[in-house]
């Protein structure tokens, strides 16, 4: 029996990172080794199994970084990623950035750390989302000359918690259409008043904000007399947490360098 992968999961008090936690509690694939989130969190000191809802598991949420591990999965927050890129960099970690919101900045950094060791970094950690993104690069490929053009509308929908608009995966899904589309692209974030007839080469944009819906995209093809609608939507978390878990396991061995989750699909 091969040896468990040792695990941190940085933000591990937050909703996804408890649910990194309970997942990987299930998966003998994985130890747990530690859970972390800022200091000044009031759960510091809690066992980080029960806080996910799931048995004891005697590591308990700090804020303090042990000096080996094998892995460590980021669900924190934009402001947090930077400190927790940091730590990974001086130990050597392979990492997996799962936090969406990030600046341009930040994601230049993440290049650079990946000189060093090997990063994972996605907009969306779900399965389902980065196929749908290889069909949306195909669709957009095919049609781009089709006659009477291409019209394409990207409308996401989130919990009413999320602080960032439009979504990162949604503008991810924009960039891939964006390469694939002949000529310059405008990226258009939903509209208003007078805003004169649809120019060809438009991507649209429309954040939802309801409930605790934990994410959908659609991304609409218009055409003159027919239109293509992929649709993919999450019914819980789980598939994000999973999909961070597969991609910790991915990078094991991987030379340094900075993959998404295409390459841990073999989509690339």
């Amino acid at each position: 029996m091969s040896t468990p992968i040792q695990l941190i999961v940085h933000g591990a008090a937050g909703r996804m990172g408890r649910r990194v936690v309970a997942l990987a509690a299930d998966d003998t694939a994985f130890q747990l080794i530690a859970a972390v989130d800022h200091h000044s969190n009031p759960l510091i000191g809690q066992d980080a199994g029960l806080l996910a809802g799931v048995a004891a598991s005697g590591v308990v949420l700090q804020s303090d970084w042990p000096e080996t591990a094998h892995a460590v999965i980021d669900f924190s927050l934009p402001t947090a990623v930077d400190a927790c890129l940091q730590e990974a960099l001086q130990r050597n970690f392979p990492l997996v950035v799962a936090t969406t919101g990030l600046s341009d900045s930040q994601k230049e950094s993440l290049k650079e750390a990946s000189k060093s060791v090997p990063i994972c970094w996605a907009p969306s950690m779900s399965m389902a989302v980065n196929l749908t993104m290889k069909l949306t690069q195909q669709i957009t490929e095919t049609l781009k000359g089709v006659a009477g053009g291409l019209d394409v509308e990207i409308i996401e929908r989130h919990h009413r918690f999320k602080a960032d608009a439009p979504s990162g995966t949604a503008l991810r899904f924009g960039e891939l259409i964006a390469e694939k589309m002949d000529g310059d692209t405008i990226h258009v974030q939903g509209r208003e008043g007078e805003t004169g007839e649809r120019t060809r080469n438009e991507i649209g944009y429309h954040a939802v904000r309801v409930g605790d819906n934990p994410g959908e995209h659609t991304i609409v093809f218009g055409m003159m007399g027919e239109r293509i609608e992929l649709n993919v939507a999450a019914s819980n978390r789980d598939c994000y947490a999973s999909g961070a878990l597969a991609a910790a396991r991915w990078l094991q061995g991987k030379p340094n360098g900075l993959y998404s989750m295409f390459d841990v699909l073999g989509l690339s």
